[in-house]
């Protein structure tokens, strides 16, 4: 069989199966599709194709639906990932970049994923593991307490109140406090979280006796969000999208839904999105180890600041899905994601 209209033919009822979500006869291929061949050349190249595992026949129908072989050498053969319009970047561009801090832009990101693709959209927090330190500041608050804002590469901002022992009101005191903010990120300005600990933990020991104590109370406070796990989470918005595709689920939407909740699940999936670079993975039904969610298809990437990529986003939704134009969503929000972190 050639080949080339081969994958026509399967090309043609995997987007007439997308969009309509009835299975496609050989008839309404031939209406609806330019393959220059005979309705018995259809039918053979179907049987051929139902032969090879890449289409199926519901019991209750005499046409034919994609399997997950089908859809996975479906996305395989695509050429190009379609780029998204101009005045489609736009808006997505206008809509990220109001975002007022971190968590504005984790929750406008998730909620601009689910409306572009009518699916569940999953969107990690930035990993403070993967983080660099991009800056320390130090506020005073008056007598002997410091504000300590410690910000990160990924656009994370931590702070700590401290008490130093000493009153930094006075002009040596700012003085001082500008020292104290200059060793600071010189020892841990660009380096990892990790490497920035170390640091701070050996920095007193080089610098005046004056400062020491100072440097290591600050440190210590510093540390303690170094350690924190509070940033192994993800955000989803559009569930209720599940119950507009209901039947595309073979028994019910319980074993995905509860899937949904084991945010670890998730938490895997997008971490392993994030280490395949800015490539877009695409998981198709019975690819994915969790049994709950085999009914279901990921299509995911990593985001970051720059090339660092430190987390993942993505959407997830039924087999029967548009893959170019989710694909296509996915990258370019991950892009303008990436650019907001790397201000």
């Amino acid at each position: 069989m050639n080949e080339d209209r081969r994958l026509r033919v399967l090309r043609a009822i995997v987007q007439d199966y997308v969009q309509t979500s009835e299975p496609v006869g050989s008839k309404a291929l031939l209406e609806r599709h330019q393959l220059g061949v005979s309705a018995a050349t259809v039918r053979n190249d179907m049987a051929a194709l139902e032969d090879e595992g890449l289409i199926a026949a519901p019991h209750t129908s005499a046409g034919r639906v994609p399997t997950d072989a089908g859809y996975r050498l479906f996305v395989d053969r695509l050429s190009a990932v379609k780029p998204m319009s101009s005045a489609e970047q736009r808006a997505i561009a206008h809509f990220l970049e109001g975002a007022l801090d971190l968590d504005d832009i984790v929750d406008r990101t998730v909620r601009l994923l689910s409306s572009l693709t009518h699916q569940v959209a999953v969107v990690q927090y930035p990993s403070l593991a993967r983080s660099c330190v991009r800056h320390i500041e130090l506020v005073p608050l008056g007598g002997e307490r410091v504000l300590a804002v410690l910000i990160t590469t990924t656009g994370r901002v931590e702070q700590r109140v401290v008490d130093v022992g000493r009153d930094l009101s006075s002009t040596v005191g700012e003085d001082t406090l500008a020292t104290l903010r200059t060793e600071l990120n010189r020892a841990t300005a660009g380096r990892t979280l990790a490497e920035a600990s170390a640091e701070l933990a050996a920095a007193p020991e080089q610098l005046e006796p004056g400062l020491r104590d100072l440097v290591r109370a600050v440190g210590t406070a510093l540390q303690d969000s170094f350690v924190e796990e509070r940033e192994e989470r993800v955000v989803l918005a559009g569930t209720a999208n599940l119950a507009r595709v209901g039947p595309d689920f073979t028994t019910s939407l319980g074993p995905v839904l509860e899937a949904l909740e084991e945010h670890v699940v998730l938490l895997k999936l997008l971490g392993t999105a994030a280490e395949q670079g800015e490539q877009v993975a695409v998981r198709i039904g019975h690819e994915n180890p969790y049994a709950g969610l085999q009914t279901t298809s990921m299509v995911a990437t990593g985001y970051g600041a720059g090339s660092d990529l430190v987390a993942g986003l993505g959407v997830l939704g039924p087999t029967r899905m548009d893959y170019p134009t989710t694909m296509a969503a996915v990258r370019t929000v991950a892009t303008y994601v990436s650019r907001i972190l790397a201000q």
